[in-house]
């Protein structure tokens, strides 16, 4: 079951909390980086190395399948995937605005 369908109709602090983490342990399994210092909210992963442009595009198609979203060019901005807390924020806004 995808966990976009799953998370439909719960609390919206549960859904943030569980993205959140399945965004966590996304990045964990797939960036040494991440797994050799651990993932703080705020830190900024392209400034770190942690995530390069290719990891960003893994992360994307990541977002896309976990939480059946479509990704447009035009959100594909620094902003929107510089963190933990920025790619949690972006989901919950895309999924509100999917409701």
């Amino acid at each position: 079951m995808k966990l976009a369908t799953y998370l439909n109709g719960m609390d919206k602090m549960i859904q943030a909390q569980i993205a959140e983490e399945r965004i966590r342990e996304f990045i964990l399994k797939h960036f040494p980086l991440a797994r050799k210092n651990g993932v703080k909210p705020a830190e900024k992963w392209l400034e770190t190395g942690m995530l390069d442009s290719l990891g960003i595009l893994d992360l994307v198609q990541f977002l896309e399948q976990e939480f059946s979203l479509q990704v447009s060019d035009d959100e594909l901005l620094p902003e929107n995937f510089e963190s933990l807390q920025a790619v949690t924020a972006f989901v919950r806004h895309r999924c509100a605005g999917s409701q």
